[in-house]
């Protein structure tokens, strides 16, 4: 073979090197173009898909379906997706809707108010019994009704008693309520979640008791949780003849309150630690026994 022949033949492979090269650049762009092309598609349908109703589950019926309340007012009984896991439906969860038959095809994550977002939560507080003084019998009683159940609830379940849903607190302004609430939450390495009971009361019919659910809701998320309500007399003073609509919203509120320490409970992970400074001040409801102890 001459030496033309062996450089021509060196000029075909390297055009053949090229090609290949060529082709496998063109091979990858054109994957690359059927991506962006399967993304474009897949956001098309995204952005022309009808939007969903929101809803919360009201009840959950035997048969697998669920009783929801939608954002457009009616309570409906509806289907749920195949694809969803019943098993994490609750009452109160909060769900998407499908337009066109109202079946649930959605679980959505809980809403919680910013102001709940906002409250003072921390995670097992730096305070020990050691820091607090002249309160040893204080010490020993919030020990038997919070720190124990939440430790040992099989002692309870033992003797077969219900331990208290939650303690109150009460004395002058800077005796360490607040401290030994932190102590307590400390000890059982629970977060420490504080509201100041005026906080709750809002100028719209219905708010209060919203936020009242919310910050339980956010305990149990929490849990274990101490709630601590500080100056529980705002919402929890005696009811006396309701003139005024910021007095009925009080009203509404306290009733909430009760309404959740009663559906708690007893040997759960979350526990209600009240403080006030007027404890003659306090509805007897509140300090019923079961409730506040």
């Amino acid at each position: 073979m001459s030496s033309e022949d062996n450089t021509f033949l060196k000029k075909l492979e390297q055009k053949l090197l090229d090609l290949e090269a060529e082709r496998k650049d063109w091979y990858y762009e054109r994957e690359k173009l059927l991506r962006e092309i399967q993304f474009l598609r897949e956001e098309i349908e995204r952005l022309t898909a009808p939007p969903y109703i929101e809803g919360y589950i009201s009840d959950i019926l035997e048969d697998g379906r669920v009783i929801v309340k939608s954002s457009t007012g009616p309570s409906l009984i509806v289907n749920v997706s195949r694809n969803l896991d019943i098993s994490k439906l609750s009452v109160g969860k909060r769900v998407a809707l499908s337009q066109r038959n109202f079946a649930v095809v959605e679980i959505l994550p809980d809403q919680l108010d910013t102001y709940i977002k906002a409250m003072e939560v921390i995670e097992a507080p730096n305070v020990s019994y050691n820091d607090i003084g002249g309160l040893d019998e204080q010490i020993k009683e919030i020990r038997e009704l919070i720190e124990i159940p939440l430790l040992k609830p099989k002692l309870f379940e033992k003797v077969g008693i219900d331990p208290p849903k939650g303690v109150l607190l009460y004395g002058p302004p800077g005796c360490g309520k607040t401290l030994l609430a932190k102590a307590v939450a400390s000890q059982t390495k629970a977060t420490f979640i504080k509201v100041v009971a005026s906080e709750l009361v809002q100028k719209y019919i219905g708010e209060g008791a919203r936020l009242v659910r919310e910050l339980f809701q956010f305990a149990r998320m929490k849990a274990p949780s101490i709630v601590f309500i500080d100056e529980i007399d705002a919402i929890g003073g005696k009811r006396i003849d309701i003139n005024t609509s910021g007095e009925r919203e009080v009203h509404r509120t306290l009733l909430q309150l009760l309404s959740e320490l009663d559906g708690f409970n007893p040997r759960g992970d979350v526990k209600i630690i009240g403080a006030t400074n007027r404890i003659d001040l306090l509805d007897p409801a509140l300090l019923r026994p079961g409730r506040f102890d």
